[in-house]
């Protein structure tokens, strides 16, 4: 699974420490969320679309071999 993490929050301004402080999790885990070594919970993945307006598939796509 990829995501645009990174250029949602270029967009928005702000922090990797930001968005986790919003959606309940540590820095590094928005880090290796973003680095593609971690894919989120359901419910994680949903409060981080939250944050940036999206739809979960704006946020997060599937990749030839998931």
């Amino acid at each position: 699974m990829k995501n645009n993490i990174r250029v949602e929050r270029a967009i928005k301004n702000i922090t990797q420490a930001e968005l986790a402080e919003k959606v309940g999790v540590s820095r590094q885990t928005i880090n290796t969320i973003e680095s593609n070594k971690y894919i989120p919970s359901t419910v994680l993945a949903l409060k981080i679309a939250r944050v940036f307006g999206k739809t979960l598939e704006e946020i997060f796509s599937l990749e030839e071999n998931d």
